[in-house]
């Protein structure tokens, strides 16, 4: 094994969540007067944290969201969750390997604490993320790109930010990590290699994952 922490980013990579919020999100945001597809929600939003929705529509048309947009999106998001989330097809095999092994990990996520519980209760991922490994952006003042959230999952782990390597499926959140001094291997499931530029390889399909950690 070439690292001693994997640091996983949870909506895409270990949870299926990525089309059901981002639909959700883009919806939503055209209810509210700022047109967004889609597509136009996955390249601006995926990986972020919701900081960043509110940043970028004041950026964009001057005007601020509404003070309930969190609680009402989350709302949504969580009721999509209970009906239709599931886990990533090979995550769950992944940690099995990694904790036969040895191998600590941990996940940080833009993603609040409540929404990573919520998800990880709902595929049953929840039995491999105790309390003391779940990291959020909700601990740290800057989000995805800013590489302050690995940097605190690799402090509290007790890890070195060379001997960890991140697995992500964003642009945001590759470039956090590389601004961290980290390894980084893109899951190209969703998202294009060329989205992805700055990580060391990728992948497809999370039952490559363990061949290219070593394991």
């Amino acid at each position: 094994m070439r690292y001693d922490l994997v640091i996983f980013d949870n909506d895409g990579v270990l949870v299926d969540s990525e089309p059901l919020s981002n639909r959700l999100l883009a919806g939503y945001l055209t209810e509210l007067g700022h047109p967004t597809t889609y597509e136009d929600s996955l390249r601006d939003y995926m990986g972020a944290a919701i900081h960043r929705v509110h940043d970028l529509v004041r950026e964009r048309t001057g005007e601020r969201l509404p003070e309930d947009f969190d609680h009402t999106f989350h709302t949504r998001v969580f009721a999509a969750f209970q009906a239709e989330l599931e886990p990533v097809e090979g995550a769950e095999d992944v940690l099995k390997r990694l904790t036969a092994a040895g191998v600590p990990y941990c996940v940080a996520s833009s993603g609040s604490h409540e929404r990573i519980r919520v998800g990880h209760r709902k595929t049953g991922l929840d039995a491999w993320f105790p309390e003391e490994v779940v990291f959020s952006a909700e601990d740290v003042g800057r989000g995805k790109p800013a590489p302050d959230l690995f940097l605190h999952a690799a402090a509290r782990m007790g890890v070195t930010p060379e001997r960890c390597v991140v697995v992500e499926d964003s642009r945001l959140g590759v470039q956090a990590a590389v601004a961290a001094g980290m390894d980084v291997y893109g899951f190209t499931a969703m998202t294009p290699e060329d989205r992805l530029a700055g990580a060391e390889g990728f992948f497809s399909a999370m039952s490559e994952l363990p061949g290219i950690l070593g394991l």
